[in-house]
């Protein structure tokens, strides 16, 4: 679907642009505003660090007067109604289908009022959150403020993986409606990691308080045993881990190894045996070698190799090379990832695929780390 309107005579219309983050807002901004009449201006909003950058341009023929904000990851919280989140106020299982309600919380009701006012003054809002479903969700966060606030708003999606030029060029004269899908996905997500994690939380810390005479009113300590829905199994698993390294006996083997030597290079031969686990055998083996220093060689088996294009790396393969590479955690991973991606060296790293776009420059692409 392409973005609408047409030519208008020359007459500029008022366009919001909301980013998922300050630092793409002010790139984007840089990118949108060259060789335009008038310049890049930037003025405050009601948040202190979320600016506001104002500049002239054409999308599809029509004059554009662009204001350019951004919010700070999601705008809203997802949360139970007041009467439910107590930790007494009810049974752990009625949180299961207790009522929750989405809101913008008290942190960031000033970004809210400067989409409210800058909403009010515009004709088209434009999307240039992440391209992920998370990116999705937090575009319909904006979506729903900014209509309360001017229900004639047409709304439109910026769809872009680099912070460079081009992609970023191609991607406003080639807008698109955001997908509710995607967005609706997220909101399933977040309320069944509510659900679960704040009845399990309460059920196991109130149970344990119980069982081991803890006074959570008193204790300094404010013992709380949570549960997540991802973060609670992969503990098993690290725990499983554990005592398994734990309950392993160290065992003494040996083996034999033999390596022949020319001017062409070294050939090392792998016994078949693997090691001995006696010593007294694996000395024997050893001498029998030693007394009989010729080998013969019986047979030669060829293996065909290939090297296959290199693929994009999803998230999770991204984290797995960094951490055995270059001993990183994965949060410092994304971290230096994200950096990147803002500076526009990398396409957006939180992706679950391992396809390029076609409008990739595969001249520039880097091989992977094997």
């Amino acid at each position: 679907m392409a973005y609408g309107g047409g030519r208008s005579g020359g007459r500029a219309i008022r366009v919001l642009n909301v980013a998922e983050k300050p630092s793409v807002a002010k790139a984007v901004s840089g990118f949108l505003s060259k060789n335009q009449q008038g310049g890049l201006r930037v003025r405050d909003g009601r948040s202190r660090y979320n600016k506001i950058f104002e500049f002239n341009h054409t999308i599809n023929g029509q004059p554009c007067h662009m204001s350019f904000t951004s919010v700070t990851g999601h705008l809203m919280e997802l949360d139970f109604d007041d009467r439910f989140r107590r930790w007494h106020s009810c049974d752990p299982v009625d949180l299961y289908h207790a009522s929750v309600r989405k809101f913008v919380p008290e942190d960031k009701s000033d970004i809210r009022r400067t989409l409210e006012e800058e909403a009010r003054k515009c004709q088209r809002l434009i999307l240039w959150l992440d391209c992920d479903r998370e990116g999705e969700n937090i575009a319909f966060e904006v979506i729903e403020v900014c209509t309360q606030a001017n229900r004639d708003l047409n709304i439109w999606r910026a769809r872009f993986s680099a912070l460079i030029e081009r992609e970023i060029q191609n991607s406003v004269q080639n807008l698109v409606r955001p997908n509710q899908l995607f967005a609706d996905a997220v909101d399933l997500r977040q309320e069944i990691d509510l659900r679960i994690g704040a009845s399990f939380t309460r059920f196991q810390t109130m149970f344990l308080r119980d069982a081991f005479m803890i006074n959570l009113a008193t204790d300094d300590r404010n013992l709380v045993i949570s549960y997540g829905p991802s973060q609670f199994p992969t503990l098993g698993f690290v725990v499983e881990r554990y005592w398994e390294n734990q309950s392993h006996e160290a065992e003494e083997f040996w083996t034999i190894n033999c390596t022949h030597n020319t001017d062409e290079g070294a050939a090392n031969f792998k016994w078949m045996r693997g090691h001995f686990f006696d010593y007294a055998c694996a000395a024997i083996v050893y001498e029998m070698c030693i007394q009989e220093p010729t080998v013969t060689v019986t047979e030669i088996k060829e293996q065909e190799k290939l090297k296959y294009l290199p693929l994009p790396l999803s998230t999770l393969e991204l984290e797995k090379r960094a951490s055995h590479f270059f001993h990183m955690s994965p949060a410092h991973t994304m971290k230096v990832a994200e950096d990147l991606y803002q500076t526009g060296f990398i396409s957006y790293p939180r992706t679950e695929t391992d396809r390029f776009s076609e409008k990739t420059d595969l001249q520039w692409v880097v091989v992977p780390l094997r």
